[in-house]
């Protein structure tokens, strides 16, 4: 039975989708079967894995709507132990159209659960905003992670979010987590980045990963060729804080 992990930060620009797409490659090259469920209407993380959005038949659009079924939607990448639902433009109309539904928060939930015993691990890429989607995603996950940016207004909408997931885990998903807090395009030269990790620490006390998530040229320069930054270069500061990543995620499931 997998373990469903949303990732998301309704503050756009922190490196979200750059660590869904990266976490689920590198828990992939570990060996465990991933399936990483594209639902931001932008659908960055489908172009990351090299899939054209635009020619996509069958996507978490029709998978939240119900039109399809989840193993429909599911497309085999390139890469090792890694599978992806697609998103595409399609999605940015879905929220109005479930939006009367009855128990339209656990459509998500209703639609991926015929292939919870596919995989290892599934990750949800949220859209950056707290609407039905994203409610839908904290419905469907066992735990949510957040990458957060090392700069001054990083903790900023945080305190909403954390409003947010205490009431979806009162109404709609009691058993819901914090699986972690990521800290990305951190340079640790910064007295800014100090103050923001000291900052985060004390926001959630023994939340925040030890790996911390480097800017990096390769790490912006892979999803333009359609790929993970491990097999985009693997030796590159992007590759190597990701493998550390999956490796510390992979060592709290135990």
């Amino acid at each position: 039975m997998a373990k469903t992990v949303a990732i998301l930060n309704q503050k756009g620009g922190v490196g979200k989708t750059t660590t869904a797409v990266n976490l689920t490659a590198c828990v992939g090259a570990e060996g465990k079967k991933a399936l990483l469920i594209d639902i931001d209407p932008q659908g960055n993380s489908t172009s990351g894995f090299g899939v054209d959005k635009r020619k996509t038949e069958v996507s978490s659009y029709e998978v939240l709507t119900g039109t399809k079924t989840a193993k429909e939607a599911v497309i085999h990448t390139a890469f090792q132990n890694v599978d992806l639902i697609a998103s595409n433009m399609n999605l940015a109309g879905a929220e109005l159209e479930i939006i009367d539904r009855k128990n339209r928060e656990s459509l998500l939930k209703t639609a991926v659960a015929p292939v919870w015993g596919d995989y290892d691990y599934i990750f949800l890429d949220c859209p950056p905003s707290l609407g039905l989607i994203t409610l839908n995603a904290l419905t469907c996950a066992d735990t949510f992670l957040v990458p957060i940016q090392c700069e001054y207004y990083a903790l900023e909408g945080l305190s909403q979010l954390m409003a947010t997931v205490r009431q979806i885990k009162r109404l709609y998903n009691p058993y819901i987590e914090l699986e972690g807090v990521l800290l990305t395009m951190y340079d640790g030269r910064l007295n800014l980045t100090q103050q923001v990790v000291e900052e985060v620490k004390k926001f959630f006390p023994k939340k925040v990963y030890k790996t911390t998530i480097p800017r990096n040229v390769r790490l912006s320069e892979a999803p333009s060729f359609g790929q993970p930054v491990l097999y985009y270069d693997k030796s590159s500061k992007g590759a190597v804080a990701y493998g550390e990543l999956a490796r510390e995620f992979l060592a709290k499931q135990t």
